[in-house]
């Protein structure tokens, strides 16, 4: 799986790697048992600190994304894809409460928001 950082994102560039990971695992691109680069690899590829991707690996081993196995290096976990979907739209669904409401302090009305949200769901399809 190709890993793509956009440094004009707002999001850090460990969240990227996570949300792209994340993606990855769901979608089954990223197999169950599956080791991943070592952290000091995907550093090197992606140009990055290794503290970055270290950062990104541990939060998705405290998500249940990832196992760590000692000398190894990380794996994608057994999947329990119910449990991680909740985890996902969950975290979509305060991401949204946070939009609307900068929305809302940006002087927006509702359709305004949904008008936003639509042109960003085409830009991503795009």
């Amino acid at each position: 799986m190709k890993i793509i950082l956009r440094n004009s994102s707002d999001m850090p560039i460990y969240e990227q790697i996570e949300e792209q990971l994340k993606s990855g695992i769901m979608n089954g691109e990223i197999p169950e048992g599956e080791q991943l680069p070592s952290i000091r690899m995907l550093a090197k590829d992606l140009r990055i600190s290794v503290i970055t991707t270290t950062r990104a690996y541990n939060d998705l081993v405290e998500q249940g994304y990832l196992t760590s196995v000692t000398g190894k290096g990380y794996f994608v976990a057994r999947r329990n894809n119910e449990l991680l979907r909740e985890r996902m739209l969950s975290d979509m669904e305060q991401s949204f409460y946070q939009a609307i409401e900068s929305g809302h302090n940006a002087g927006l009305s509702d359709e305004e928001i949904i008008e936003f949200l639509r042109r960003i769901l085409n830009e991503q399809h795009s």
